[in-house]
């Protein structure tokens, strides 16, 4: 194949290898999924006190011990997670001021043990085999929820924009041009250019404020040693039981990356083994006093952008996150993109998470002539969206503490129990059971 028909050629069918493009062309690919994952992975230690460069740390050595763990193929992306923040706020609530509290290393210890959790149900999975426990994941089950996902950030992207449309819609036309009209890497470097373009007519309108880049240092240790975690029962208490949610939305996520990338990533590695990687790379942020990770909606919506499903991009973003907690200078530079470009680039992204979710219900031939399907759909979305405008669901625990299901959480645990109990389960992992013959199942 001549490098001309593969320039043509890119953007249109998945790619699987990115080596064919050459080092140089793939470090650029590994930078846009670096971009697509900084806002929302700093955002969380800003919310809670956490150092910034420990969280961009450890999201990028908790993706690698993802990759790890899952033989090197599923191209996610770890960054931190926004569902454990009511637990943080329980336990180590930020002063009036903004200071850290000095409960946080307790937080990052409930942190620990809720990776571990992860790692429990792993286990089980391993026991008791993915089958039996993916028949109660069927595409009517995982595709609302993939909807969900892109339906319940959607309101980031607006109210990001809202700050500045035209920088917005800079952002988001000249993604779409590149992506619909350009060539060779210009179509599969969409995000990168977008952001480019958009930061220097941000420039030009006098809206970037360099003044946290002078206040940055240039080099800065990225561990704390009073960071670390420490235990205590009630924090773990607190903050554990998280996991039970998050473990659905991962379920939910995974399936979401299967469906972009045209693999069953469910079955091969395994849910076992993202759980047991993302489990990991949650308990070792903690004990390092980082936030717990989780994979990553945006970089998800840059593989159903890019076409560009090689794992190995993943892990180039990894590394750039890695040496950008070194570097807080850096880091504070990426932070001056004003909120309104990272709305304008959210506002695809988002919605392509949810496409992808439409077009695994369609792929899998869902019959939505059948009252339960409509119904276990009808009911995902309306929890999804629903409880989620509202917080969610806070459970007590005792007197003093609690924990909230997020809305995705709640959808996913009504969906799967309304696909358990209602009649016409004819679904099984791996085959269709309506028809006479076996059929391949994509999940």
């Amino acid at each position: 194949m001549s490098k001309e028909k593969e320039k043509i050629e890119l953007g249109k069918e998945g790619l699987y290898d990115a080596r064919k493009l050459g080092i140089g062309k793939m470090l650029v690919l590994g930078m846009q999924h670096t971009f697509a994952m900084f806002g929302a992975t700093v955002l969380v230690p800003i919310l809670t006190g956490i150092n910034v460069s420990t969280a961009l740390l450890f999201a990028g050595i908790g993706t690698l011990l993802f990759h790890l763990v899952t033989k090197g193929k599923v191209p996610a992306f770890l960054g931190s997670s926004f569902a454990f923040l009511g637990g943080y706020a329980a336990v180590a609530p930020l002063g009036k001021d903004g200071t850290p509290s000095e409960m946080l290393p307790y937080a990052a210890g409930g942190i620990v043990v809720a990776g571990l959790i992860y790692v429990l149900l792993s286990a089980l999975i391993k026991v008791f085999g993915v089958r039996k426990i993916m028949r109660f994941f069927p595409p009517v089950v995982t595709g609302p929820i993939i909807i969900s996902i892109g339906l319940i950030l959607a309101p980031t992207a607006i109210t990001n924009c809202s700050t500045n449309w035209t920088l917005a819609m800079i952002a988001l036309v000249v993604i779409i041009v590149c992506n619909i009209w350009g060539k060779g890497m210009t179509k599969i470097l969409p995000i990168l250019i977008g952001i480019v373009v958009s930061y220097i007519a941000a420039i030009l309108m006098g809206e970037v404020d360099f003044t946290a880049i002078n206040k940055a240092d240039w080099v800065g240790l990225a561990v704390h040693t009073s960071g670390m975690a420490k235990f205590s029962l009630s924090a773990c208490i607190t903050i554990a039981p998280i996991a039970l949610a998050t473990m659905m939305e991962h379920i939910g996520d995974i399936a979401a990356i299967s469906a972009t990338c045209e693999r069953s990533y469910l079955s091969d590695p395994g849910l076992h083994r993202t759980l047991l990687g993302d489990g990991l790379a949650t308990s070792i942020a903690g004990l390092f006093g980082a936030p717990a990770n989780t994979t990553y909606g945006e970089n998800t919506g840059v593989l159903a952008l890019t076409k560009v499903y090689d794992p190995r991009v993943m892990r180039i973003a990894a590394c750039f996150a890695i040496f950008l907690s070194f570097f807080p200078k850096i880091g504070a530079a990426l932070q001056t993109i004003p909120a309104a470009i990272i709305g304008g680039i959210s506002f695809v992204l988002y919605g392509m998470i949810s496409s992808v979710g439409v077009r695994n219900i369609v792929e899998n031939q869902v019959d939505f002539t059948k009252s339960r399907n409509l119904i276990i759909a009808a009911v995902i979305l309306v929890s999804a969206l629903g409880f989620n405008s509202v917080g969610g669901i806070t459970i007590p625990l005792g007197e003093t503490y609690s924990f909230t299901l997020s809305g995705l959480a709640i959808a996913a645990i009504v969906g799967i129990l309304l696909n358990a109990i209602l009649p016409g389960n004819d679904y099984e992992f791996g085959v269709d059971l309506k028809g006479d013959s076996a059929v391949s199942f994509e999940v």
